[in-house]
């Protein structure tokens, strides 16, 4: 018998809502089989049986389970029998845990307190007791930040937050529908919380994107003839940002930022996060060390990472430790500049937009061409403005080079 439990998948992941069974409890599964669909704060992804047998089930659908609950077992009809008892299900220990006498709530905040010992000191010399801070760190960690927002120096200055209108909702009671946000959105919103509290600058430029036009209408018919492949822009752009971040002067974007050590880690691999939009939220999945892989690779792997999105066949491995993400603007009709959110703890992103074509100066004269407008938002405390527009040089550089782009294909 085999039991399926929730497991430690790393990335801070502590729980998740088990949405929909795709089996009925006492069903013969064979091995492989998906036995039901989980979401967690990156994916909804389907769970299969490890072996051949019967299913017995223990977590109903909308149950939110926890690292090391009991889901599900699978195995013949006699190793099934008393099961549930004698494994003595983690879920079962945490509702009686419940009902036991709590200790006072000061007491449990402070268990959960997750600081290194600058913070802890900031909060001394500003007063601030950590009970009452929410951490915005991975995994709920207090950041200094987190500290400032609530110290002494902000009170001074802070002006007093508007509180929900619970009244006004009263009032309009048929009118208001109130929508519990999915865990994928929750994450979307934490991750926008820490997006924002990086000191950000953004630099904008446009592209003469007439040799890229080029070379991917000569290449399409091509790739997709013989590969199979549909061939787009977005594979020969993100070879050119690994080109520009393996520069020297431009190695800084490729990065992430320590804020408790006053450190830069500068990544030497170059993992490609391409932000996804997706049913239920925005979602990065990462071309894994992209500097290998050729055009037709990338593409192909974009187009299959981009299907088990939309089939919710994903992995969390899948979708994470990107050292760099470009958001695909143009591809929804966005054609121009905009302020990407920077994809936390990343220190930056760029976000591409729709060529169009538009007037531009050519030789000395007012021509009509292909223009790829694009926009980097950067970590002000990591890079410079003139280190951006130098980086966003590099990227015009490559993308505007006809001998570049046809290497690459």
């Amino acid at each position: 018998m085999k039991e399926i439990r929730f497991v430690d998948v790393g990335e801070g992941i502590t729980e998740g809502h088990l949405q929909k069974w795709l089996v009925h409890d006492g069903d013969l599964v064979k091995e492989d089989q998906p036995l039901f669909q989980i979401e967690t704060d990156k994916a909804v992804v389907n769970m299969p049986s490890p072996i051949n047998g019967k299913v017995k089930i223990f977590a109903g659908e909308g149950t939110i389970v926890h690292v090391g609950d009991l889901i599900a077992s699978v195995g013949t009809d006699e190793e099934l029998k008393g099961a549930k008892s004698a494994l003595a299900p983690p879920m079962v220990q945490q509702t009686q845990a419940k009902a036991a006498p709590q200790q006072p709530a000061t007491a449990q905040r402070a268990k959960e307190i997750i600081a290194t010992p600058a913070v802890r000191k900031l909060a001394r010399e500003l007063g601030v007791d950590l009970n009452t801070v929410v951490g915005t760190g991975p995994g709920g960690k207090i950041l200094e930040n987190d500290i400032r927002g609530t110290g002494h120096e902000a009170l001074i200055t802070a002006k007093p937050v508007p509180k929900y209108s619970e009244s006004l909702e009263q009032k309009h009671a048929e009118e208001v529908e109130r929508i519990p946000m999915s865990m994928v959105r929750k994450t979307i919103a934490k991750n926008m919380e820490a997006s924002w509290t990086i000191p950000r600058a953004v630099h904008m430029d446009r592209i003469d994107a007439t040799a890229l036009w080029g070379i991917v209408q000569k290449e399409k018919p091509k790739a997709e003839k013989e590969f199979g492949i549909k061939l787009t822009f977005l594979p020969y752009i993100i070879k050119a940002v690994i080109a520009s971040l393996k520069d020297k002067d431009n190695e800084r974007f490729n990065a992430s930022y320590d804020h408790e050590k006053f450190e830069m880690i500068v990544k030497r691999y170059y993992n490609i996060g391409l932000a996804a939009e997706t049913a239920d939220g925005l979602k990065v999945i990462v071309v894994k060390e992209a500097d290998k892989k050729s055009i037709l690779q990338i593409a192909k792997e974009i187009r299959e990472l981009s299907d088990k999105l939309r089939n919710n066949t994903i992995t969390i491995d899948e979708m994470k430790d990107s050292t760099f993400t470009i958001t695909n603007i143009g591809s929804l009709g966005g054609g121009y500049l905009s302020v990407p959110m920077i994809n936390y703890p990343e220190v930056a992103i760029l976000g591409v937009h729709m060529i169009r074509d538009e007037p531009m100066v050519k030789n000395g004269q007012i021509v009509i061409g292909k223009q790829l407008p694009f926009s980097i938002s950067f970590d002000h405390r990591v890079v410079d403005g003139a280190e951006a527009v130098h980086f966003g040089n590099d990227l015009i550089k490559y993308l505007e080079d006809p001998d570049f782009l046809e290497m690459l294909g």
